[in-house]
Order: C-alpha cells, then structure tokens, then sequence
C-alpha cells in the first residue's frame, strides 16, 4: 500500500473567503515504512495572509514573494499523489483548500487522483472519544517527541502525523509480509509470498501488563463507538 501523509499552512481559515495554501508538504510511506521521498513547497498566495494564521505557522508574505504559485507546482504534486491514500488530520480542511487551489485552475478535485482519503483526526476521535485529538495531544498520548514543533509546518507535521498514525494502527505490521529481495525487483504484492522462498523467523514479544491494559481500552472504545459490534470482545467474552 502507498500512502502520502499530507499537510497544507495557510494565509486563513476558510478557503471560500478566498485564502490560499503557503506551504504544501507530503511524506511516501509504503507498506507502513516511510520511503525518504517527500514533496514540499512554499507557495505564493498573492494575497495579504491573516494574523491569526501568521501566528500559528510564521510564515510572512515578505518571504513568499519569490516562491512558486500553486498553478507552478500542481502537475509535480498530483504526479506524486496520484493512486496512493492520503492521509491528513482534519481533511476536511485540507481537501478543501486543495480542490479550491485545483478549481481555480480547471482542474479535477484531488479525490479524482488519489486512491483515498484518510481522515486520523475521525479516527482519532473514534478511539478516544471525548478527548483532545489535536496533533500535540496525540504526540503526548502515544509518546511521540515532538519538542521541535514550536510552530505548524507542513513537512513537520506530514512526517508527526506518519509517527502518529503507526502508532494509532500498531499492530498492524504482522499483517505485512516481508517480500525480502523480491521487492527489490519490484514486486511489491503485500500479503503473497513468492514460490520457492523460504519465510523468515519471526521474533515474538510478549504484550506487557501495560500495553494489555492500552489494548482493552483500545477494544472498550472500539465497542463504545460500533455500539457493541466490537468482533474481538465478542470472541473474548465467548472463548
């Protein structure tokens, strides 16, 4: 699976108002490992930028003036979204200042090139309702470092949010089958193992009372949030 954790600054809050995106940053992640390939750019916005957003992000009009206009890099960003999943917190806010940068241009809503958006603010909330969800509070929650983060910025954050999301999905790395040299060569086919290889010890670790303690809650907002659908407490609670 490809995926592209996505993050956009802004010079407002609401594109409709006519604000524009500054700074557009997208990280590759494959099979749930990060690549090193990343897209980012300041942008122009030809407009005056808001202080509260100036506030949030520091990025001044001033050191804008030279930078590209979206209409510059929009073929480079599709052609490195195009087909993979991308996964922002709050999309909402993102895609839609991406379709408004992409309309004023005639073209297509990003959802037309993309395989699928992923929202991990919505996710976040699904597992944690009731709670702050911000990137910071999630950061806090599941231990990631984020000291350096004295100001938004679309790189910045596009890489917090990949450390953010495998920890929300950890787990989920066992259901990825080391392909070994076979992906070298450029089969990456998750889930297959080629004929004639041979399959790979498996180092086993054991949960701790702590992570056991994380993983019922886990299940316990999983059921709260289906309503009492959650598959594993059924088979718990009936093994």
């Amino acid at each position: 699976m490809r995926q592209i954790f996505l993050d956009t600054e802004t010079t407002g809050l609401e594109h409709k108002l006519g604000h524009r995106i500054i700074e557009i940053a997208g990280v590759e992640m494959r099979n749930r490992r990060l690549t090193n390939r990343h897209f980012h750019s300041y942008l122009n916005p030809e407009r005056d930028i808001d202080a509260g957003a100036l506030s949030v992000h520091g990025i001044s009009r001033e050191f804008l003036l030279d930078k590209p206009r979206f209409a510059d890099i929009a073929a480079e960003f599709l052609g490195f979204v195009r087909d993979a999943e991308l996964v922002i917190h709050n999309a909402v806010f993102d895609v839609g200042f991406l379709n408004a940068e992409l309309t004023r241009l005639n073209m297509a809503p990003v959802e037309e090139v993309c395989a699928g958006i992923c929202d991990t603010l919505r996710m976040a909330k699904d597992l944690h309702p009731g709670k702050k969800n911000n990137l910071n509070a999630l950061c806090d929650r599941y231990g990631i470092d984020n000291s350096h983060r004295t100001l938004h910025g679309a790189l910045l954050d596009a890489e917090i949010l990949a450390e953010v999301y495998l920890a929300m999905t950890r787990g989920q790395e066992s259901l990825i089958i080391d392909l070994g040299d076979d992906k070298a060569n450029g089969n990456e086919t998750a889930g297959i193992t080629p004929a004639g290889s041979q399959c790979r010890a498996q180092l086993i670790r054991r949960a701790s009372p702590e992570e056991i303690i994380l993983h019922e809650q886990l299940l316990a907002a999983i059921d709260q949030a289906s309503k009492g659908q959650c598959l594993w407490l059924q088979i718990e609670n009936n093994g």
